[in-house]
């Protein structure tokens, strides 16, 4: 059975620190791109829901993925790490047949 994506607790906490400064609240959206080193490469952005899109929502925080990356994206997990070496949102995707160490390039 196909699942969509799981947004963390922390990657929509992060979302609500973003859009609290904002006059208007975006989205995070989260796609997949034919590029980078792997043969594709995440796309990670603040934009507005479009009618196609699945919305993943918490506390009005809003997360989309575009119905052409979703099957690229079930079952992943959207995250976000603020470690020393910087501060982003995360894939863990279980499609990946092996990714690139930039983190945002994979191969399925």
């Amino acid at each position: 059975m196909n699942l969509p994506p799981k947004v963390t607790e922390r990657a929509f906490a992060r979302l609500a620190e973003i859009n609290a400064g904002a006059d208007t609240p975006r989205a995070l959206r989260v796609a997949v791109e034919g590029g980078g080193c792997s043969g594709f490469q995440y796309a990670i952005d603040l934009d507005d829901p479009s009618e196609d899109d699945l919305v993943l929502e918490q506390d009005g925080q809003k997360v989309v993925v575009d119905s052409v990356s979703l099957p690229f994206l079930e079952n992943a997990v959207i995250d976000f790490s603020d470690e020393l070496i910087g501060a982003r949102f995360t894939i863990d995707n279980p499609n990946a047949a092996s990714s690139c160490g930039c983190g945002t390039s994979f191969a399925m």
